[in-house]
Formats: structure tokens, sequence, C-alpha cells
């Protein structure tokens, strides 16, 4: 056997061999579009070298002229490879180049098979021998195919597609392949096509040994996925430490962490997760089992958690119970994320699970001291308001006391008015309602209950709240002027804090007041809507303001401009507001005087 004849059919076998080794690796793993590629051009380099070799030991011009003919096939695919390969390793380039120079090849594949012996040769002649590598080989003789310059053409193009992408990822920052893949293939395929220059165009008397710059090019391939192959197990080193890292961590920090198939409807977790909700060790996990651990009240939101979560492709995040066996209650706070895949369907979803009981307990007991704390003030402003309702209560108990006397009076009478005496029990009725009317306010300002979150008509709300205050506030010689038109749509809020908070606010622009002097002495109290889903309040009033250094202190807890004050009332009032999801804040007005705004959502 010759030299020649052990050299290409060993390269053919090692091609072969690397083919085998990576096309089950691609057939698991579709998405190893390099792989494929690569897999493709050892096949195609095989089945060059088998052509080539075919051509160097040909016995007559027709058999040389076929095995030619016949090459033209893997050198196709072999293009076809290269660009693919260059496109998804490099993840650059012009896709029309490369569909160009594939398309010029195609062309040139059909006038192999149609125009000539081959694309290379219109007719060959005769054989010729020449020593290579020791062995004697065949060259051609004959009339050159000039439709060979579209093949070439094509192989010019595809040259040009890999010097732009190899151009591109440098830029990028990646240099090594750029050099590796880019480069090396770039000279290879200028190489092999000035080979064919010499040995057709040039009349070079030259055997072809394509295979050669094919094995260079498989080389090159080989090195690049093998690079690759040992910068994943490098990172799967270092993922394995991160794993152990984020363990400990979580452990440490009592974190359960759980993983979900979306299309298999498995859970895979950590031991601790399955402590958090009362799994055993070797329970197997699924989404309708987690859901039956979840407190009943619990479970629709969320379920409404997790949809939002995969239909806006944004973090889960969710609080929500868990009964223990033994009568009580674990608070859990979740934080998840969807997975999709290429074609946008989620696939699997991974998060965080942590016992948040502490936190929500000491919530709780945070939500009581400051309703108590809320309830002293409410105590302290009817202390302030008693004197004024104590006249507004004794007005209407003066009223009924008069009329009773004088239905006395009339009931002395042998023949009584009874017309007369309707008349006086009608009035003692309405001023009874008046008085329980003025009582009643004071007893919802005054008792000591849970927040309690309804729908609430604001012009009606406001107008207790004016009720209450306009004694007050004709004592002091101020008017309180109340603005809020009747087709304010309702807000959600618990009643008697956010009377609290307008109470507040009023008494406090009445005390601003003061006693400055002027014809003009008010609080204005107005309610508007402020788009969509918002109500926006103001309590304006015409006093001297707010001192430039003090504006920003005074929401600060026990600071206060008041010699009488403690300095809870604002601060009060700002944490019920920011409870109920609005905001509050002040500013000096221009003309004098001060108004605070506050904003609250729309009920829904």
């Amino acid at each position: 056997m010759s030299f020649v004849t052990v050299v290409w059919s060993m390269i053919a076998a090692a091609c072969l061999t690397l083919a085998a080794v990576h096309l089950p690796v691609w057939w698991r793993n579709r998405g190893a579009q390099t792989t494929l590629a690569f897999a493709l051009a050892a096949v195609s380099t095989a089945g060059i070298a088998f052509c080539e070799l075919a051509m160097l030991k040909a016995s007559t011009p027709h058999a040389y002229a076929t095995a030619v003919r016949w090459v033209h096939v893997p050198i196709f695919v072999l293009m076809v490879a290269l660009a693919g390969f260059a496109f998804h390793y490099l993840d650059a380039g012009r896709r029309w180049l490369a569909a160009t120079a594939i398309g010029l090849r195609l062309i040139s594949l059909v006038v192999n098979f149609t125009v000539g012996e081959n694309l290379n040769w219109l007719e060959i002649h005769s054989l010729r021998d020449i020593s290579f590598l020791g062995d004697v080989v065949r060259v051609p003789v004959g009339a050159i195919n000039p439709w060979m310059a579209i093949g070439q053409a094509g192989v010019f193009l595809l040259m040009i597609f890999f010097a732009d992408a190899s151009n591109t990822a440098w830029r990028r920052g990646r240099r090594a392949a750029a050099m590796v893949v880019g480069s090396i293939l770039t000279l290879l395929m200028l190489s092999g096509g000035g080979l064919a220059v010499v040995v057709y165009w040039a009349g070079g008397q030259a055997p072809n040994t394509l295979t050669l710059f094919c094995l260079g090019i498989v080389v090159v391939m080989a090195y690049a996925l093998s690079t690759d192959l040992l910068r994943a197990k490098q990172l799967v080193v270092e993922l394995s430490e991160k794993e152990q890292e984020a363990a400990l961590a979580a452990e440490a920090a009592n974190l359960g962490t759980f993983t979900r198939d979306i299309t298999r409807h498995v859970i895979e977790a950590s031991d601790e997760w399955r402590e958090l909700f009362g799994f055993t060790p070797d329970e197997p996990l699924t989404l309708s089992a987690m859901m039956q651990k979840i407190h009943v009240d619990d479970r629709a939101a969320f379920g409404k958690s997790m949809a939002h979560a995969t239909q806006d492709r944004r973090e889960q995040h969710a609080e929500f119970r868990v009964p223990l066996p033994d009568g009580g209650i674990r608070w859990i706070a979740v934080i998840g994320r969807v997975e999709f895949d290429s074609r946008g369907r989620p696939v699997r979803s991974r998060g965080a699970c942590i016992d948040i009981t502490s936190r929500k307990q000491a919530e709780q007991e945070m939500l009581r001291l400051r309703q108590d704390i809320a309830h002293v003030g409410r105590v302290s402003v009817m202390g302030q308001l008693a004197s004024a309702l104590a006249h507004e209560i004794n007005q209407p108990l003066g009223a009924i006391l008069r009329n009773a006397e004088a239905a006395a009076l009339f009931m002395q009478d042998p023949s009584p008015d009874l017309a007369e005496i309707t008349a006086i029990l009608e009035d003692i009725r309405k001023d009874d309602q008046r008085a329980g009317a003025v009582i009643d306010r004071m007893r919802a300002l005054l008792r000591r209950q849970e927040v309690e979150m309804k729908p609430l008509d604001v012009p009606q709300m406001l107008d207790d709240v004016a009720t209450l205050l306009r004694p007050d506030a004709a004592a002091r010689h101020v008017a309180l002027e109340i603005d809020a038109p009747p087709d304010l749509p309702r807000l959600r809020g618990d009643r008697v804090q956010l009377q609290q908070v307008l109470l507040n606010l009023i008494l406090n622009g009445m005390d601003a007041i003061g006693a400055k002097g002027g014809d003009h002495r008010g609080v204005a109290v107005t309610a508007r809507r402020q788009g969509p889903d918002t109500l926006a309040f103001s309590v304006a009033d015409t006093g001297t303001g707010i001192a430039a250094a003090q504006i920003d202190r005074v929401f600060d807890p026990f600071f206060t401009t008041k010699t009488t004050g403690i300095g809870m009332g604002l601060s009060i009032s700002r944490s019920i507001v920011e409870a109920h999801r609005g905001r509050l804040w002040v500013e000096n007005n221009a003309e004098g005087g001060a108004t605070f705004r506050f904003t609250l959502p729309v009920a829904t």
C-alpha cells in the first residue's frame, strides 16, 4: 500500500471517528449547533479525502473526472458547516455574506453536474505521473472549465464572512476566539483557494491536496471545541463550589430553596424547604401538594402571584401562612423567578422561601402599639374639643328642657292644644337626635377597635369631621371650609383613623392661626380626584407657616412647635396615611400659612 493511500485513509478515518463522537452529543442536545457543524465538517473532510485519493490514484481520465465531479458535494457540505460553525461559535458575522457564498457554491454544484466533465474541467485528455511524498500520483491534462470562477467566488465571499465575524468578535472582547477560529479559518481558506488558482488557472503541475487544508480546518474547530470543553469543566467546578457556598449560606439563613419543573409538574427542594412546609424527606413534591399546605385563605393570592410572574416575566414575591399540626401558624415569604425556553414557554421556576413568623409577630405588635398611640391621640383631641362639644351638646339639651317645660304647662290646661304639644314633641325628638349624633361621633373616635378597611364616602366623612370641629372653630373665630364634590369616588380605609388624620391637621391649622389678627382667619379642606386611582386631600391654613429649618422635621416623633404639644399627632397621621398606601407631606403657601397634603387610593 502506497504512502499517499495510507495518509489519506488515516485522515478520513480520523475525521469519521471525530464525527461519530460528536454527532451523538448533538443528538442529545439539539441546541449544540457548533457540535453539529463540527461533525458535518469532519464527515465532509472524510468525503473529500476519499474522492481526492481516487483522483491521485486514478487509472483513466474518466475515473479522474468522476472523482472530481463528486468531490464538490462534500466541499459544499463543508462550506455550509464552516459558515454555521463560525456564526454560532463567534456569535457574529453578517448572515447575508454567508448565504451569498453558499448560494454561489450551490450554483457551481449544479454547473458541476451539467457543464463539461465537472466544475473544474471541460475535458480531461490524459493523466500524467508525478512524484509526491515519495509516491507516484496522477495529475490531469485538459481544458479548464471557466464556470469554476463561480465556485471560487463563493469561497472568496466565505473568507470575507470569516474575516468580518472575527473582527466583530475581536471588538466584543472575544480575542482568543477571533484569533483561533476566525483568523485561522480565513488563512486556511485563502491557502486552499490559492492552491486552486495554481493548479487550474496557472497551469501548475501539482496534485490536489485540498484534504490537508480541510484537515487543518477540522483541527482548528476541534481545538476550539476542546477549549470550550475545558472551560465548561472549569465552570462546573466553580459552580459546584458556588453551590456549596450558597447551600451553607441558605442553611445559615434558614432559607429553603426549590426548583419546579413546570413541564413534568414536579418539585425538587432542599431539606430546609421541606421542613418549612412540613414535608418528610422522602415525600414526593408537586405543586398541588404544596398548595394543600398553604392556608386556605392564602391559596388564591399565591396562585395569582405565580400567574403574574409567568405572564409578566417578573419575579414572584408572596407571603402566606402554613398551618402547623399543633394549631399554630407559620408565615413564609417566597421569592421566585420563571425560566422560559427559546419559544417563550415557561419550563421551570426557581426560588427560595424563608420563615418570617417572628417578623410578622413583631409587625402585629407594632400595629397594636400604633393603634394604642393613635387611640391616645384621639382621646387627646377629644379633650381639646371638650368645651366646644359640651356647648354643642348643651344647646339641644337646653332646648329639650325648655320644650318639656312648655309641654307640661300645656298639659295643665283642661283642654290642651294637642297640635302644639305634637309640635313640641317633634322639636324634642330633633334636639335629641342632634345631641345623640354629636355623642355618637365622639364615641366612634374614642372607641378602641381593630382596623376596619371598607369603602368610605368622602363627602360624608369630611362632613362628620366638620360637625365635630365647627363649634371649636367658631369659638376661635376661624372659618372652616369644606370643599368636596359629591361625585367623588369612594376610598378604601378605616373611617376612624382617617377622621383622626383630618382632625389632627385641621386642629394644627387652627392652632397655627392662634391669636393672629386679620380679616381672613380660615382653614380650607379640599378633596379632589387625582388620576384614575388616587384621591388628593389638602388642609390649608392662613397662619404663620412653618420655619424653613423645621419643615423637614415636623413629622418626626416627639417634635413639636407647641408649648403644650407632645409631638405625636403628625407622626401618627403620616403612619396612618402610609398604612393606607398613601403619602402625606407639607408645604408653605406663597401668601402665608401652610398646606398639608395627602393622597389615598380609590376603592377597587
